[in-house]
């Protein structure tokens, strides 16, 4: 969840002061926690306390229960933004996401005499057995978009069918997004499945490593922002979220996060520098979000059961 002491760095072209102008609570889509803000949200239904959901998860908003709380609002600069990066019922909008990447430890790939992984097909090679840390699906975010994306690829059969023949070289799953590219990074495992995020700024920090985004496509997730029908504060609200989509907030999303929506976005040198294409939309793989919030449930409860330790 963003709280207001996250966002201190004034916006640089209006001077727009936001501390004690209204309260914000919303649900941050990397976030620890993030299943227990959903649900404090969901629990406070009848009497909402919230004036936005700022930067989360589109799997989450996506919900049903959540959007009928929200209320339609177009945001200055909106029609500029791409189809798939809004509702078309202007009850979300998306300037910032992330996706998956590899991280890999050129040293140790070195020391074990491994071949470098480009894709999610490779690393079902034996040769990568014990080697691969994955993030858990059930308690990251981004573990979860890891698995949606390639069941949605490849289909629920063959989907499932690889994501079991994946485990036998994975070692151990943990609950973060970014800690499995912390642990390649420290040399304990070969490749860390993460985000490209991690990867970046790890490679910027001097570590052996080098991002991967897979051949297949990236699977990604939006992080989301809407406003909330019960806002007490609903012109404060709006003006917080005309902020969202201006050049001084894109300036700032440049410096933390690998996808930005908005026109005219190019990656930051360190990302480029790790391999970021000029357009990381190029790389990513079409994501149905309609069908990962309503499959999601499902989908957890079988990798718990059939996959997860």
């Amino acid at each position: 969840m963003k709280d207001l002491d996250e966002i201190q760095p004034q916006n640089p072209d209006q001077g727009f002061q936001f501390p004690g102008v209204f309260e914000i609570t919303a649900m941050g889509s990397a976030a620890a926690g993030l299943e227990e803000k959903v649900a404090r949200i969901l629990a406070e239904k009848s009497n909402p306390r919230h004036d936005i959901i700022w930067g989360t998860a589109l799997t989450q908003v996506n919900d049903p229960r959540i959007l009928e709380m929200a209320e339609a609002y177009k945001p200055a600069g909106i029609d500029s933004v791409k189809t798939q990066f809004k509702d078309p019922n202007n009850l979300w909008f998306a300037t910032t996401g992330y996706f998956a990447g590899f991280c890999v430890n050129t040293e140790v790939l070195k020391k074990r005499n491994l071949p470098m992984p480009t894709s999610w097909q490779d690393l079902l090679n034996p040769v990568y057995k014990g080697q691969i840390v994955m993030p858990n699906a059930a308690s990251s975010g981004t573990g979860y978009l890891q698995i949606v994306s390639i069941l949605q690829k490849m289909g629920e059969e063959k989907g499932w069918a690889f994501l079991k023949q994946l485990d036998g070289n994975v070692n151990q799953y943990i609950k973060s997004g970014s800690r499995p590219c912390r642990s390649a990074r420290a040399g304990e495992f070969t490749v860390g499945t993460s985000l490209a995020f991690a990867a970046i700024k790890s490679i910027e920090e001097g570590f052996p490593l080098a991002m991967v985004l897979p051949s297949e496509g990236a699977g990604y997730e939006l992080e989301a922002s809407a406003l909330m029908a019960a806002s007490k504060n609903k012109a404060d609200a709006k003006k917080f979220l005309d902020w969202t989509m201006s050049p001084g907030a894109s300036g700032l999303y440049a410096k933390y996060k690998e996808l930005v929506t908005l026109p005219g976005y190019k990656p930051a040198k360190a990302a480029r520098d790790a391999g970021m294409p000029d357009d990381p939309g190029s790389i990513l793989y079409k994501m149905d979000f309609a069908a990962s919030a309503v499959q999601r449930e499902a989908i957890l409860a079988r990798w718990n059961k059939e996959i997860g330790r």
